[in-house]
């Protein structure tokens, strides 16, 4: 069976090689590099422009993002039918390609955030090792603590208040420095799609601007509806852990944390909403030579995916939730999940609605997701691999948050 014919239906006159080739892998692509791209930007608000509301979510942010980053590859080596090959865009990196371009701005970001981290965290790595090394009998896994703090600590002990302050600046730095490289991790994903020429739906400049707003857009989202649930999860634990912060303390910094974070929000939203809508009005006003057949698509076929779905219940809806005043955090939870929604329709919109159409212009191509696989083919094209890679960025955050603690004060 040829690769995409399995979740193909055609409609009118189509070519017979032509498939949905790219399926929900490559809509997730895009969506977990924004997640990440996002995460950090959020981060880098408080250590970069210095917003003092948003320390609570600061470190939080950073160690997401760094939880998200290993899985931003995962789709693409999913969706590739010869696997082994893909670790050749790390090996061999250019910029002749887009996708080659690629090895060198996940590397670089990569070890901009793994530094940042270890500036966060040098004081915590330190105090940890010595508290350690200062039991006369440990166990097994006290042992292993101790070897891999007090390597993480790279022979740097001194945490004195110069040193400290030499941190905070290595990573006001850092974070400098990564904000361009966050955003050119994600804006590159939609270059790829602008650059494209024979698709008329992707061909756009504006493509990689709109990729990248709409990334910050579910980076902050998604870190502040884990941070709801991470702190409504200690403060269950809190009347059984005395070393935890009581239960109106932690509601009250929950609060403040959250309705700070929405206003910020908020602001891309607009941007993001803004750069969308006008892009669709460009393409209705110089109505160009394959208009004909992407309006069949846009404000037909796709039209509840794109007008109801993404507009109404991923755009309006929660710009209405976040405008009104008095933010709950029940309502912050409601409007971050449909702002995700919204950003993943989007992405959805754009790959799936991009190969809706024939290169004809005379026929359609609709993509049924694989609910249940009969195949390894089908698993990872379909909603299991989709939810695979959607659920291993939460296990490596909480693995990463016993060795890099988030709610810890650092400094």
């Amino acid at each position: 069976m040829v690769h995409g014919e399995a979740w193909t239906l055609k409609e009118f006159f189509t070519y017979p090689n032509e498939y949905i080739y790219w399926t929900i892998q490559i809509v997730m692509y895009p969506f977990m590099t924004g997640l990440v791209a996002g995460a950090f930007v959020l981060s880098s608000l408080y250590h970069v422009f210095g917003v003092k509301q948003l320390k609570g979510i600061a470190r939080f942010s950073l160690v997401f993002s760094f939880a998200l980053l290993p899985v931003a590859m995962l789709p693409l080596m999913l969706h590739l039918q010869q696997p082994l090959r893909g670790i050749e865009v790390m090996l061999t990196p250019h910029f002749t390609s887009a996708i080659a371009a690629f090895g060198i701005v996940f590397t670089t970001y990569g070890m901009i955030v793994a530094s940042e981290l270890w500036f966060v965290y040098r004081k915590h790595f330190v105090e940890t090792a010595l508290a350690l090394k200062a039991k006369e009998r440990r166990g097994p896994g006290e042992q292993f603590a101790c070897l891999l703090f007090s390597a993480l600590t790279m022979g740097a002990y001194d945490v004195s208040h110069e040193a400290l302050e030499a941190d905070e600046r290595a990573v006001k730095k850092l974070a400098a420095a990564g904000i361009p490289v966050a955003c050119f991790l994600h804006g590159y994903a939609g270059f790829i799609f602008g650059s494209v020429k024979a698709n008329a739906l992707w061909m756009t400049p504006l493509m990689p601007v709109i990729f990248i707003c709409s990334a910050v857009v579910s980076g902050i989202a998604l870190c502040i509806l884990t941070y709801i649930v991470t702190m409504e999860i200690r403060k269950a634990l809190a009347a059984r852990r005395p070393e935890l912060p009581s239960k109106e303390e932690l509601k009250s910094a929950e609060s403040q944390v959250v309705v700070m974070t929405s206003r910020y929000l908020l602001m891309f939203m607009v941007a993001a909403i803004t750069l969308e809508l006008l892009d669709l009005v460009f393409r209705g006003y110089t109505a160009v030579k394959s208009w004909d057949i992407l309006r069949s698509v846009i404000y037909e076929r796709d039209f509840v995916n794109i007008f109801v779905v993404q507009y109404g219940l991923g755009n309006l809806v929660p710009l209405v939730l976040f405008l009104v005043p008095g933010l709950t955090i029940r309502r912050a939870i409601l409007g971050t999940a449909l702002v995700l929604l919204g950003v993943f329709m989007m992405r959805w919109n754009v790959v799936i609605g991009g190969q809706a159409f024939s290169s004809s212009f005379s026929g359609f191509m609709h993509y049924t997701l694989p609910i249940w696989p009969d195949s390894l083919e089908t698993f990872k094209e379909g909603l299991g691999g989709a939810l695979l890679v959607a659920v291993i960025p939460f296990c490596l955050f909480w693995i990463l948050n016993k060795v890099m603690p988030v709610f810890k004060e650092t400094h």
